[in-house]
């Protein structure tokens, strides 16, 4: 991994740059990942025991969709605000403060008698989780060189392997023992020690003050447009009709408010999404191919807790169990094409493949039904895995390898913008047709079957399936079974788009500098490295470690 090594230099900010070993690096790079654990965590603690919160908490199948759609649609606004503060103040202090904002509201939510509180903290916490989402990537880019970044992938995987697998399964113990409620809890130590690893080992170059300029006008127009979008999808059809004055005024405000965002863009000093980027091939391909994604595997995989719970009557803690398979192909892939990514500096081809496995899984999983072989859904969940390792992560690496350093945080919080606003839409439109899906197949059975639908209660609350009658605890697995697996149907396609980016991404041979190193290049601190210079760490330790004896011996 390319390190950053400087000269001596004449200027106190120059002074107060550090020299960062393998060690640091690593040290580093530990309180980095633990942040990026927390963002994970929070969220996939309660994945698992969602269904058994909602019912507990008694809701509907609108509030299970908005307590997960709040969450992204607070994370899709707050991200770019993140990245602009990023390439503007300390970024150490801006995690810690995201850290402290994620878990704080995190804790507030176990507190929930509610679903309209649980869905408040929810969109609290998901302000923490944008600057989590945002400031993890870039603080690795600045450390770490695209290059050789690659390496890393393998700890960035098992990182996200762990808080993905770890989270549902830790979940559905507490669910299932000690109450659902401590699952907002478990975040609190993890991300005190995060907070503490940060301070300890993070050091980086300060950087040219300027005046901190956010984009007020612009964030609260994106915000206001992208909400009544959301909230546009959630409700037509079943709190008033398609063709409506709520459509209208909705869809409407929306348009106009998206479109005032982009005028006030061209005219802000600093804006939140700086239009320019938009000249970039790449990040306009990988923007693309990010909302593909999102909507594909977050509007998905938010409802596989559901499949396995009401389509097949599982405890939570069996429901984070049989996710492993999916997670396992993510962590697999993502190690491996790391590792030969850093070493040819080529990423593209891996990117296509991942495509391709993210579509074909997702047809795979369309296949599925209430009673279909666990061996077979889980092989399915494997191929999405690795669909997802081999092309996610490395959509953010190829904007970045093309980007300005003063534009890192920027481009990175743009890619990031889109995929989860990717996974908002795709999490409110897939939950909106689930949820009329299902109604009308369990109106459909329980009338074949001689039933009298008023005996599910009315209302569109998710069944308990331990207190339903066996004959219709059937009807109610075959309905959600159908309609879930329908959902993957309809995002099997929309994952195709990101092979259409993909395939039209223009590959750029991967940089061999760390952006803290380009930093202080830029400022005259760190001269450029020649053909015959250290490309690599071990290289300049090498080159340090025989300077000095030779220092040592002219010195005898």
């Amino acid at each position: 991994m390319s390190a950053t090594r400087t000269q001596p230099a004449t200027t106190a900010e120059h002074d107060a740059a550090p020299t960062m070993t393998r060690r640091e690096v690593l040290e580093s790079l530990s309180g980095i990942l633990l942040g990026m654990f927390v963002s994970i965590l929070a969220t996939s603690v309660v994945s698992s025991s969602l269904p058994r919160i909602i019912s507990d908490l008694g809701g509907s199948q609108s509030a299970f969709t908005w307590v997960v759609t709040a969450t992204l649609l607070t994370t899709t606004i707050s991200t770019p605000i993140w990245g602009k503060l990023a390439d503007q103040v300390d970024r150490k202090l801006l995690i810690q403060l995201a850290l402290v904002i994620s878990v704080a509201s995190s804790a507030l939510a176990g507190l929930s008698h509610s679903t309209e509180m649980l869905i408040g903290m929810r969109a609290l916490q998901g302000i923490g989780a944008g600057g989590l989402t945002a400031l993890g990537t870039v603080l690795i880019a600045d450390i770490i060189s695209p290059r050789e970044r690659g390496k890393y992938m393998g700890l960035m995987g098992a990182v996200m392997g762990l808080g993905m697998v770890g989270g549902p399964l830790l979940g559905g113990v507490i669910t299932d023992g000690p109450g659902w409620r401590w699952n907002f809890f478990v975040g609190l130590p993890v991300a005190v020690a995060a907070i503490v690893v940060l301070q300890r080992t993070l050091h980086l170059p300060k950087r040219v003050k300027r005046a901190v300029r956010i984009d007020y006008l612009g964030a609260t127009l994106l915000s206001i447009g992208i909400a009544l979008l959301l909230l546009w999808i959630t409700f037509a059809d079943s709190s008033f009709a398609w063709a409506s004055w709520q459509t209208l005024a909705m869809v409407g405000g929306s348009v106009l408010a998206l479109g005032l965002a982009v005028w006030a863009e061209t005219r802000a000093a600093e804006p939140i999404i700086p239009l320019h980027l938009f000249k970039n091939r790449t990040l306009v391909m990988a923007v693309i191919a990010s909302i593909s994604v999102g909507v594909a595997l977050f509007g998905t995989s938010v409802f596989l807790s559901q499949y396995m719970q009401l389509a097949r009557d599982k405890t939570p803690t069996q429901s984070g169990l049989l996710t492993i398979p999916m997670i396992v192909g993510l962590l697999v892939s993502s190690t491996v094409s790391g590792q030969i990514i850093s070493r040819t500096g080529r990423y593209k081809k891996f990117m296509i493949a991942g495509a391709i496995l993210l579509t074909g899984g997702m047809t795979l999983m369309g296949t599925i039904d209430y009673d279909t072989s666990f061996t077979l859904v889980s092989a399915y969940l494997v191929v999405i895995g690795l669909g997802v390792g081999m092309l996610m992560q490395n959509l953010v690496l190829a904007v970045q390898n093309t980007l300005d350093i003063t534009e890192v945080g920027s481009g990175t919080a743009t890619v990031a913008f889109f995929r989860t606003l990717g996974g908002a839409l795709g999490v409110s439109v897939l939950g909106a047709v689930l949820g009329n899906k299902v109604t009308s197949l369990m109106i459909s059975g329980l009338a074949s079957a001689g039933i009298d639908p008023s005996l599910m209660g009315g209302g569109d609350a998710l069944p308990d399936l331990s207190t339903l009658p066996d004959n219709i605890r059937v009807i109610v697995e075959q309905s959600f079974g159908t309609a879930i697996a329908e959902l993957f149907l309809v995002a099997a396609p929309i994952a195709l788009v990101s092979l259409v980016a993909v395939l039209f991404l223009k590959e750029v041979p991967l940089g061999t500098r760390s952006g803290i190193e380009q930093l202080l290049e830029a400022q005259g601190g760190l001269p450029e490295r020649d053909a015959s210079s250290p490309s690599t760490l071990d290289e300049e330790l090498d080159e340090l470690t025989q300077d000095s004896l030779e220092s040592r011996g002219s010195a005898r």
